[in-house]
């Protein structure tokens, strides 16, 4: 893409509105535009990120198991109305009526449409397990949207609905969720721990709020610092394997972690002093097993083993991505403004054209950008004829990860000069020694 071409609105004073980082350098960038109060237009360099975000979740969900479908946004109240949530949930739900005078909704959640979905098409235990995720925008409309798109009236929305024969198979799909998050967010660039969170009536143990630690965040976090060196799990993980799943689990919740409202001050002072850690954090998601708390109000039932008819057991699995985009930036930026991972970042490289018109200049510019097009690589070309202070401010502050500098001196001996933006390592390498580098 040639900046020259592209719709990136930067604004080169901070926005007045923005309370956090990532509010004013997703402003500043031209990433996102305000709309109305809670509202926004992804822009075009937002929604690029946005969508490698999207693609990391789909390929994790896909790894574990779980099969993607589209629900529509807006939702019939009789479904919410057969759940006994209509009426209960609260100011957030957006109501609405349709020409007909039937009541709708804006769907703020979709666990009473897709135990429909279900119910009308799931007979036998023998198609479970079953997972079905989509990635959706959804509305709340909360008193107080802030922070930008981190808590946004308007949001995307990765959720997964698990459907098992017993209580048994329902924890080894809600252990599946919890790998493929870890791995999701280890992708993303994140530590993501998870903390154990309120499971309500149903009790127990299985619901966990997945939280990275971050200035910003909006609440107090307390766990264990051996988070921090815990393995990933592998890219090879078997899915499949009940004991496998279950270890994962037991380590990743072997050691203290949690937020304010479930926090113990007792166990955690029991902890070694240079071992605890207190910070702020901010959620990225949440996993829960609630059992049969749609399902048997809906009548959601299968034939089992047995010939009798069994409610099943249901879990649901979040990742809010328009809230991911600014949490990243939360965690990796500096005073010059973001520095995206590699694996989310707008543009894998940008070339900068020192001198824009001199025909070396050009020439050697064009040669790098089809080059890296070329190995399919996202790359952006700054032809733009400003001043190089201004290129140089520009790239930093839409955060490549790579930069590579044509100017004129470095040309005439046929040279390049790279960039990291993250370490602010520079190196000079010939022409080909650089493309061999890049495309590699």
């Amino acid at each position: 893409m040639r900046l020259s071409r592209f719709f990136m609105p930067i604004l080169k004073e901070n926005p007045k509105e923005a309370e956090i980082v990532s509010h004013r350098l997703m402003l500043r960038t031209g990433m996102i535009r305000q709309q109305s109060q809670g509202i926004y237009s992804w822009l075009p360099l937002g929604k690029r990120v946005l969508d490698k975000v999207n693609a990391i979740i789909r390929e994790e969900q896909n790894r574990a198991g779980a099969i993607e479908l589209s629900m529509p946004t807006l939702q019939s109240a009789e479904l919410w109305q057969e759940s006994g949530r209509y009426e209960d949930y609260g100011k957030e739900m957006l109501r609405i009526r349709d020409r007909q005078d039937r009541p709708m909704l804006y769907g703020p959640t979709n666990e009473e449409m897709i135990t429909d979905i279900f119910r009308s098409s799931v007979k036998s235990y023998k198609s479970l397990p079953l997972n079905l995720y989509h990635i959706q925008l959804k509305f709340r409309d909360e008193i107080r949207p802030r922070f930008g798109t981190m808590r946004s009236r308007e949001f995307l929305m990765k959720d997964a609905y698990s459907f098992d024969l017993t209580q048994a198979d329902a924890i080894h799909s809600y252990n599946k969720m919890f790998v493929a998050y870890l791995r999701t967010f280890d992708r993303l660039g994140l530590r993501a721990i998870p903390m154990r969170a309120d499971t309500g009536p149903i009790g127990g143990n299985h619901s966990h709020e997945f939280i990275i630690l971050a200035d910003t965040g909006e609440s107090e976090v307390f766990c264990h610092k051996s988070f921090v060196d815990f393995d990933i799990p592998a890219v090879d993980t078997d899915f499949d394997s009940v004991e496998g799943l279950q270890a994962i689990f037991d380590k990743w919740t072997s050691v203290y972690a949690a937020t304010s409202e479930m926090h113990d001050a007792a166990a955690f002072d029991s902890i070694g002093e240079g071992e605890r850690l207190s910070a702020r954090g901010i959620e990225v998601g949440h996993i829960f097993y609630f059992g049969t708390k749609y399902s048997e109000p809906m009548g959601a039932k299968v034939q089992g083993p047995d010939g009798k008819e069994h409610l099943v057991h249901m879990g649901s699995y979040g990742i809010g991505p328009t809230r991911l985009v600014p949490a990243i930036i939360e965690a990796s930026h500096d005073e010059n403004g973001i520095i995206w991972p590699a694996s989310v970042a707008p543009f894998d490289a940008v070339v900068i054209n020192m001198k824009a018109g001199d025909q070396a200049c050009d020439s050697t510019c064009e040669r790098l950008y089809a080059a890296l097009q070329n190995a399919g690589k996202d790359v952006l070309y700054d032809d733009t004829d400003d001043r190089a202070g201004t290129k140089f401010a520009t790239a930093d502050l839409i955060g490549v990860p790579v930069q590579v500098i044509a100017g004129p001196r470095a040309v005439a001996a046929g040279e390049v000069e790279l960039k990291d933006r993250k370490t602010g390592a520079r190196e000079t390498l010939t022409i080909e020694a650089a493309i061999n580098k890049l495309t590699a």
